[in-house]
C-alpha cells in the first residue's frame, strides 16, 4: 500500500475519486462517475444522477470532524434553510443518514461522505485571483454579503441547539493559544527572526483586546469561520452561502474581517469595508466600538492561514499562497499594532 499522505495532490485525488464513486451506491439511484470540482481540505465532487439531478459528494478530510460535530454542521445547514438563508440542502442516505463513513484502498482511514444539492451561481471570488468586478458591483457585492452575515448570525442566535451540538470554538484558545486550531503559526519555516517577533508583539496584545472585548450573546455565536468570496456565490442578484466545514462559535467580527482579509489591496477596498459593514447594519446592529476592532480580526484571521500552511507545508496551496500569506500577515499586523486598543466591555 502507497503512503498516502506521501502522494501528490493529484495522486491522492484520484483515489478519492475511487472512494467518492463506493460511496454513492450508498444512496438511492443510479449516479454517472463524480467529477473532482475542489480538493484542499475535503474533496467535492460533482456528479449526475440518471433523472439529470446534479448534486455535490463531499469527501472529508479524516480526522478534523467528529460524527458528532459533522452531524451538527449540517444540522445548522438544515436549520438556516428552513430560515430563509442560502445553502446547500442536504440529501440523505439511502439509510437515512445525513452522513455515510466510506472506507477504500490504499486510503488509511475511512472517511465521513456526505451529498448536497448543487447549489447554482458563480463564486464572486477567490484568495487567488480576488475580485473580478468593477468598484460599483464589488461594493454591492458588500453590502449583500454583510446582510447575508448579520442574517445568519440573527436567524442563528434564535435558534435552540439541539443537546449534542458541538463545534470547535475560534475562541482565544483556538486562535492565539499555545495550540491553536489550525497550528502554531509563530513555528512556519518560512517567517524571518523579526517576522516571529511581530507575531509575538501582536498576539500578545491580541490576548488583552480579546479579554477587554469579551464575549456576549451579542457579539460571539455560531458563524460560518470561512465567509470568503469562493464560498459565495451569486444568482440573479442573490448571494448563496457554502461549505460550512469550518463553522464554530467565535466573534462575530471575526467573520466580517474574513469576508475582507482577502481583498484589503484592492483599490477600492475602503468603499467594500464601508459596504460590508452597512450591509451588515441593515439586519442587525453593530456597534461602532465592535467596527473599531477590524485590525484585531484582520490580524487574528491571518493568523490562522499562516497556520493552515505550518501544518501542511507539502500541499500545493501552501507553497503557492506561502509568501503572500506572510506578507499579509505583516500588513495586518502592524496595521493592528498602530491601533487603539480595545476599550473595556
Amino acid at each position: 500500500m502507497p503512503d498516502f499522505y506521501a502522494l501528490a495532490d493529484d495522486a491522492q485525488a484520484v483515489l478519492l475519486t475511487g472512494l467518492a464513486s463506493a460511496a454513492l451506491a450508498r444512496w438511492d439511484g443510479a449516479f454517472g462517475a463524480p467529477e473532482l470540482v475542489k480538493y484542499r481540505e475535503n474533496a467535492v465532487f460533482s456528479v449526475r444522477r440518471a433523472d439529470g439531478v446534479r448534486v455535490a459528494l463531499r469527501v472529508h478530510r479524516h480526522g478534523y470532524h467528529s460524527d458528532a460535530a459533522l452531524h451538527s454542521e449540517l444540522h445548522w445547514m438544515q436549520a438556516l434553510g428552513t430560515c430563509g438563508v442560502a445553502v446547500p440542502p442536504i440529501v440523505p442516505a439511502a439509510c437515512g443518514s445525513m452522513f455515510v463513513t466510506v472506507a477504500a484502498p490504499d486510503i488509511p482511514e475511512p472517511r465521513q461522505v456526505d451529498m448536497l444539492g448543487w447549489m447554482a451561481g458563480a463564486p464572486v471570488g477567490s484568495a487567488e485571483d480576488g475580485l473580478v468586478l468593477d468598484a460599483a458591483a464589488a461594493e454591492r457585492l458588500y453590502f449583500d454579503a454583510g446582510a447575508l452575515a448579520a442574517t445568519v448570525h440573527r436567524e442563528t442566535r434564535a435558534m435552540r441547539l439541539p443537546d449534542g451540538f458541538v463545534r470547535h470554538a475560534w475562541d482565544e484558545a483556538g486562535l492565539i493559544g499555545d495550540n491553536p486550531l489550525w497550528g502554531r503559526f509563530w513555528e512556519l519555516a518560512m517567517l524571518t527572526d523579526a517576522d516571529r517577533a511581530l507575531l509575538a508583539e501582536a498576539r500578545a496584545r491580541a490576548a488583552r483586546d480579546l479579554t477587554a472585548f469579551g464575549r456576549t450573546a451579542e457579539n460571539y455565536g455560531l458563524i460560518h469561520a470561512d465567509f470568503v468570496p469562493e464560498n459565495l456565490l451569486s444568482e440573479a442578484g442573490r448571494l448563496k452561502l457554502i461549505d460550512f466545514d469550518d463553522s464554530g462559535f467565535g466573534w462575530h467580527m471575526f467573520e466580517l474581517a474574513t469576508a475582507l482579509y482577502f481583498n484589503i489591496d484592492e483599490p477600492f477596498y475602503p468603499a467594500i469595508e464601508r459596504a460590508l459593514f452597512a450591509g451588515y447594519r441593515s439586519v442587525r446592529p453593530l456597534p461602532a466600538a465592535e467596527e473599531s476592532l477590524l485590525p484585531l480580526f484582520l490580524f487574528l484571521r491571518g493568523t490562522t492561514y499562516l497556520g493552515w500552511i505550518q501544518t501542511r507545508p507539502e500541499t500545493q496551496t501552501a507553497r503557492e499562497l506561502g509568501p503572500m500569506l506572510i506578507a499579509r500577515i505583516r500588513q495586518v499586523a502592524h496595521a493592528y499594532l498602530a491601533s487603539p486598543p480595545a476599550a473595556p466591555a
